[in-house]
């Protein structure tokens, strides 16, 4: 192999592995779900009557960016902690391969992109909506974790607001619908986050983090906590059929996932063990792409 060769082989190298690193400074596989919430919510909007591609790829794109801008904020404040814990010690500002410079750069330039489409392509509001979901991820969220539990009810508001964002950018105002879909999202992470803490708690307490609603970590009160929220979202699942939002076989389909997400809960608490906590994140995994895609194959 010639030395050129060598030189462009290894220039291959860097670039792919700077691509993994900015993929992993947005978390890519989290920021998809809470993008694909954004999307569907724009297309379960009443004005919104047919499927524009170019629209449904733009709105991707900018709730990528500006989803991925937080997640790589969260990334730089908290590179000392995630280098204490197992499951983060390897993303690119905690292990040293990009610097916090850097990162702050590829969040405010993704943050101002991401904005900039959302308010040309689509309108302001959606773009406002989107600023206050990021500011409260990054500024407020972040540092809270290591205070209070009461940080994951504060999250949550961000990690529900896509869909107002996706409703905002088809309806130009946050009507009731685009409510009863944040309220959807809003309730589910109590159960879906309380099970990845569960199972990730030690790593979590050796960094500071209080991400269980109990101070006795993994225990009867945080098994509760994911009945309890569970139970809520029963009640929920019949709001997009009040609202006219989506028919009768998606209420069906959802009062069925819901039971299904009440019923791993109980296991939960029944069980006590690891693997009943990992039964309730995959069941949150598969929970919302069922109800979301189920509400849009029956849009009223």
């Amino acid at each position: 192999m010639t030395t050129q060769e060598t030189v462009k082989q290894h220039s291959s190298f860097s670039i792919a592995g700077k691509v993994r690193d900015y993929m992993a400074l947005i978390k890519f596989s989290l920021s998809f779900m809470v993008v694909f919430s954004s999307v569907i919510s724009y297309l379960l909007a009443p004005t919104v009557v047919q499927l524009n591609w170019s629209m449904v790829i733009l709105l991707f794109v900018a709730g990528m960016l500006v989803t991925g801008s937080a997640n790589a904020v969260n990334q730089v404040v908290e590179k000392d902690t995630d280098a204490m814990m197992k499951r983060t010690a390897k993303r690119p500002v905690a292990s040293g391969r990009m610097t916090p410079a850097e990162g702050w750069a590829f969040a405010i330039v993704t943050l101002v992109i991401g904005l900039g489409i959302l308010g040309w392509f689509f309108n302001i509001l959606s773009a406002a909506v989107a600023l206050v979901s990021w500011f409260i991820y990054a500024f407020m969220y972040t540092p809270l974790k290591k205070v209070s539990s009461v940080a994951v009810l504060l999250g949550a508001v961000p990690g529900a607001l896509p869909c107002l964002i996706g409703w905002a950018a088809g309806e130009d105002k946050l009507s009731a619908g685009g409510w009863v879909l944040f309220a959807i999202q809003f309730f589910w992470q109590f159960p879906h986050f309380w099970a990845i803490a569960w199972l990730a708690h030690k790593d979590y307490s050796h960094a500071g983090f209080k991400l269980l609603p109990s101070t006795e970590g993994p225990g009867k009160f945080s098994a509760i906590q994911s009945i309890v929220y569970s139970l809520v979202l029963i009640p929920i699942g019949v709001l997009p059929y009040l609202a006219n939002i989506s028919g009768i076989v998606s209420l069906w389909i959802i009062f069925a996932a819901n039971l299904f997400m009440l019923w791993q809960s109980i296991r939960l608490y029944r069980e006590m063990e690891a693997k009943a906590a990992r039964r309730v994140m995959f069941s949150s995994y598969i929970y919302l792409p069922i109800v979301f895609l189920a509400m849009l194959a029956d849009k009223l």
